[in-house]
């Protein structure tokens, strides 16, 4: 299974903006610039999407395990925080911060947090933090 998204940019790096797409359509040209980066301007940014997508993904794959253990949750909320900060001459993400709170009757604590680790080193996106990344690259 392949999933796309693309990014276009138009201009410097701090004046310059783009536009987010998705394959799906959710995103759909959703802006995206210095600003929305790194002040408060309305659009989103990269840190954002990697920390919805790990929230879900997450989220999802602790569902199908208190499922496989034979638990019924009633409601799963996760946050995630990025963390961007300088490295260098520029920036690094140096954290996704899980924060879950759940309510799955039948289960304690301990076995929810067992079931909640599996969870977080079993999430395709926890793993892809760490993923090897391929680059094509074509001037046009």
């Amino acid at each position: 299974m392949i999933r796309k998204a693309q990014a276009v940019w138009r201009g410097t790096g701090r004046d310059g903006s783009g536009q987010l797409s998705s394959e799906s359509g959710v995103l759909a040209e959703t802006p995206y610039s210095f600003k929305t980066r790194f002040e408060n301007e309305k659009g989103t940014n990269p840190e954002e999407l990697i920390a919805a997508a790990h929230a879900g993904c997450f989220t999802m794959v602790l569902a199908f395990g208190l499922q496989l253990a034979g638990f019924k949750p009633t409601e799963l909320s996760t946050e995630a925080a990025v963390t961007l900060e300088p490295e260098g001459k520029g920036f690094k993400i140096s954290k996704s911060a899980l924060t879950l709170h759940g309510k799955v009757p039948n289960l304690n604590e301990a076995g929810f947090a067992r079931i909640a680790g599996d969870a977080e080193k079993n999430c395709p996106v926890s793993r892809v933090l760490n993923a090897t990344i391929t680059l094509d690259s074509k001037l046009v």
